[in-house]
Formats: structure tokens, C-alpha cells, sequence
């Protein structure tokens, strides 16, 4: 990259790689009010290439944010802590999955806030502020992909980048009432993203927009497109929906409702998937502890033991990712960071699920409580990383005043499938949804 080619204050404009022309601006405290929070960095990075006449790119006119775990040529990737800023270089090359919506028409317009060494699901960061949740001011964004959730429910990009290894995609989704994107475990580059667990990182993305969700997806997905949406069963594991606490308890029967209505109940099978589990991983009986799945904190114990293989062999990884670097920086952590199945589908099938136990967690919830947050959020968010599936968050809407939604899953390559089906679903899905809280 060459060197800036003016300088003015907070800003200085450069040639970057592939003739894009960047322009980066640091954000002041006023900026950050406007943009929620979202933004560690502001700045401009256009694409690289312009279409021939008549020819429209696939994400052209489309503006995007990326979280500041991806690497971007001569910016330095800050991994939401200031003391790993300080102590990294500047990259020197510029991750593909960004190069590739660049290449597909998008612009770039800045690095989003993110947890601590995308190390939790709150959304909360102790030295860069916490995002502000859109939808719920008063109640944490999610994490760890926190401010790349915020920029796309603020309305500031058309959608952003980020990663999902326990749940960083599929959490703040969740709470800000957007979709959300986790593929198939290696559908999408990883390269020049800063690993947390390699046996579960994904990059994923966010959109208000199914149809944006759906591009972004063609032009990231490196699996064949296929040709259908049809699914060839709806498997519906009621135990899971029951551990949901309020607002809405009728989940399930909005999406039963929205498949009878468009491809026939007969698609749709019912299931206690943690005794399926139980009986058909009988390995995760290592796992299961006297604690697991206590009524008190409704989990299902099956699910709770998988969610502690996973836990394991995640921080087992980040140990040897950034232990070295750790013990010598000795770099200051925020509160909280410190501390701390595929054979019941065909081809086509679909796998629902909460995404998340609860309404989004509120600001500066106490310890306890939130760890039994994140305890029954995890027994539901390990099943796709266990099993490598991929996984979409769909916002059904507001129900007093909160977001309110479903996931679907799908086997392992199956992500395009599950991105046009999850299309088609996604107005009547919310049709059902207003209709059943109408009659509340």
C-alpha cells in the first residue's frame, strides 16, 4: 500500500490495494452518538472494480461494515482490546470475504466495535462503550460481533460482517431484531481473521433485508448454488421451545402455522431433541454433571452437557491461539472477559429453534444472573457448532416492546438452501406472528 497522500486532522486518504481509494476518518465522541456506538473507525474503502454498462453487480450500491477481528490492508485489526491495537502491526493484507463484496459493487464504510478477543455474547466493551442496542436501549447489543448487529439495526449499512464461533452472529441478532447468518463450518473463508477456536469459528453476516441476506450469501458461499427452497421436513423439538421464557411461548406455533399455510403440515415432524441427543451421542454422558439441566434454570440436561464439550474445546483453543501473547502483554481485560448431530435431518431438512432463551439481558445485569443466561443460551447456540450446521436468525417482530424470533437450521452445506427457504418464509412468518399477538 502506498503511503497517505494527504493529511487533514482526523483524516488522511490513501491508493489501497486493488486501485480502491480509502479514506479513513477517526470517529469523535459526537460521531459516536450518532452512529450508536457501532464504529471503532470510520472510513470509506470503495470497490475495486466498476460494472460494464448494462451490467449489474450483485451487491452494487450496497454499503457494509465489518468487525474489527477481519483484516484490512494497512489498518491494524484491534481484536476489541486497546492493548492488542498497541502491541500488533498494521495488516498487510486485506481478508478475502472483505475483497470479495468489495469486488461484488459494495462499499466499505468502517471497523465495528466488538467484544473483548471475541470472547463473549454480551456486546458489552469496557474500554471502546457498549453499542446501543437500537431496539432495546436499555438491554445489551449481544456479542461478540456487537457493533457490526448495531450498524445494520440502526439503519447505518445494508449489512455487515462478522464471525460466530459460540453464537457471536446469532446473539445479536437476536437482540436487535435483524437477520443473522451463521454458515456451515468452512463455507467461508476464514483467512486473515484473527482465530478464536478453529474447530468453530465461522464468518457470517447481518441484513435487515432477506434478499440482501441472500446476495451477501452469493457472493461468499464457496458450495454450488442448488435450485431449491422446498424443504422435506420441519422437525419442531417442542422441549426446546419450552425452555423459552416469556414474551412469547408461542413460537413454535406461528412457525407450524406459516408451513402448513405454504408447503403442508406433513412436512413438519415433532421431537424432544434432548433425548435424541442423549440416546444418539451417548459420549456426551462424559459431560453430564449433577447440575446439568436443573429445573431452576430450565435447560435440558443432554443439551447442557454438549454445550460444555463445546465451551471445553473452545477455550482449550483460544488458550493455545493467544496464551503466549496473554502472559506477556499482560493486557488489561474488562470485567466478565477475565474470568472466564446431523443424522435427524435429510437432505433438505430443517432443524427450529429459539435462538436465544430470553429477551436481550439488561444493562449492567449482576454476574449470577447472567452466567444462567448464558448457560441456557449456550445449551441451545452449541448445537450448530457441534454438529457444523449452518443457522439463520429470523426477527418475527416486536411483542411488547421487545424483538421476538426463530432459528432454522440445516446440515452442513446445505446454506444455500437455507438462505432461499428462510426467504420465501420470512414475510409469511411475520404475517403469523402479528396475527397471534393481535389475539393476545
Amino acid at each position: 500500500m502506498s503511503s497517505s497522500s494527504s493529511l487533514c486532522g482526523n483524516c488522511k486518504v490513501w491508493r489501497g490495494a486493488g486501485g480502491q481509494w480509502v479514506s479513513i476518518v477517526r470517529g469523535s465522541m459526537e460521531e459516536k452518538g450518532k452512529d450508536s456506538g457501532a464504529f471503532i473507525h470510520r472510513f470509506e474503502l470503495r470497490p475495486s472494480s466498476h460494472p460494464l454498462p448494462g451490467v449489474q453487480l450483485p451487491l452494487q450500491g450496497l454499503t457494509f461494515a465489518v468487525k474489527d477481528i477481519f483484516d484490512i490492508n494497512g489498518h491494524v485489526t484491534g481484536f476489541g482490546n486497546p492493548d492488542w491495537a498497541r502491541t500488533h502491526a498494521a495488516a498487510t493484507s486485506t481478508s478475502p470475504v472483505v475483497l470479495s463484496v468489495l469486488e461484488a459493487g459494495a462499499t466499505c464504510v468502517g471497523k465495528t466495535v466488538m467484544d473483548e478477543m471475541a470472547y463473549s455474547i454480551n456486546g458489552e466493551n469496557y474500554h471502546y462503550g457498549t453499542p446501543v442496542n437500537p431496539r432495546a436501549p436499555d438491554r445489551v447489543p449481544g456479542g461478540s460481533s456487537s457493533g457490526s448487529a448495531v450498524a445494520v439495526a440502526a439503519e447505518l449499512v445494508d449489512f455487515s460482517l462478522g464471525t460466530d464461533t459460540g453464537g457471536s452472529i446469532r446473539v445479536p441478532a437476536a437482540n436487535c431484531g435483524i437477520l443473522g447468518f451463521r454458515p456451515s463450518h468452512a463455507a467461508v473463508s476464514t483467512k486473515n481473521v484473527i482465530p478464536m477456536s478453529q474447530s468453530f469459528d465461522t464468518v457470517g453476516w447481518f441484513a435487515r433485508d432477506p434478499t440482501i441476506l441472500v446476495q451477501v450469501g452469493t457472493v461468499l458461499l464457496q458450495s454450488p448454488i442448488g435450485a431449491t427452497a422446498e424443504p422435506s421436513c420441519i422437525v419442531v423439538p417442542e422441549d426446546c421451545f419450552t425452555t423459552l421464557c416469556s414474551p412469547s411461548d408461542n413460537i413454535s406455533q406461528i412457525l407450524i402455522k406459516t408451513v402448513e399455510k405454504l408447503f403442508g403440515g406433513h412436512l413438519i415432524t415433532h421431537k424432544k431433541l434432548g433425548d435424541y441427543i442423549f440416546r444418539e451421542v451417548p459420549s456426551l454422558g462424559n459431560f453430564m454433571t449433577k447440575s446439568s439441566g436443573n429445573q431452576a434454570s430450565k435447560t435440558i440436561p443432554s443439551l447442557q452437557a454438549l454445550s460444555s464439550a463445546m465451551r471445553l474445546l473452545q477455550r482449550f483453543e483460544f488458550k493455545a491461539n493467544h496464551a503466549e501473547w496473554i502472559n506477556n502483554t499482560k493486557p488489561l481485560l474488562g470485567p466478565g472477559i477475565a474470568e472466564r448431530v446431523s443424522d435427524a435431518l435429510t437432505d433438505y431438512g430443517v432443524l427450529a429453534l429459539p435462538t436465544v432463551p430470553e429477551p436481550p439481558p439488561k444493562l449492567g445485569l449482576e454476574a449470577s444472573k447472567l452466567e444462567d443466561y448464558r448457560a441456557k443460551a449456550f445449551s441451545l447456540l452449541s448445537i450448530a457448532g457441534m454438529s457444523r450446521f449452518c443457522q439463520i436468525n429470523i426477527p418475527l417482530g416486536f411483542h411488547e416492546n421487545l424483538p421476538v424470533l426463530v432459528s432454522l437450521l440445516a446440515r452442513n452445506g446445505a446454506d444455500h438452501f437455507l438462505l432461499k427457504f428462510s426467504q420465501v418464509l420470512y414475510g409469511a412468518l411475520r404475517e403469523e406472528a402479528e396475527k397471534a399477538w393481535k389475539g393476545d
